[in-house]
């Protein structure tokens, strides 16, 4: 998928799916993987268990249950890709159509930052 069409997708949606879009016009890298993966119940199930490991750790998320109430609705099969922001802090998770032509979900996650070791 090129840039331009993925930057369509994004547009015009929620706030997280702003940010990604922000992302991406900034030059983040993104990758759309071509194959169709787990049912999008599937995947809502994943990213609600990682909801829960989120909140314990105090990662700061955009979208999330949003994103797997949509994956619910969806209950289809999904394509996924993402997006990483220049300086690494943010990756969105995509999660299109079957076909890659329509936006499902966009899920926000802030990457912690690395302590260093003495």
């Amino acid at each position: 998928m090129e840039r331009h069409e993925l930057m369509q997708l994004l547009a015009g949606g929620d706030a997280v799916s702003k940010a990604a879009l922000a992302a991406l016009v900034d030059g983040g890298e993104y990758v759309i993987w071509e194959e169709t993966e787990l049912s999008s119940d599937v995947r809502a199930r994943a990213y609600e268990s990682r909801r829960r490991s989120y909140q314990r750790r105090g990662i700061e998320t955009m979208g999330l249950e949003r994103g797997v109430q949509l994956l619910r609705e969806h209950a289809r099969p999904v394509r996924t890709g993402k997006i990483t922001s220049v300086d690494g802090s943010w990756i969105f998770q995509l999660f299109l159509t079957e076909e890659g032509s329509d936006l499902v979900a966009c899920i926000g996650g802030r990457r912690p930052e690395r302590r260093s070791t003495p």
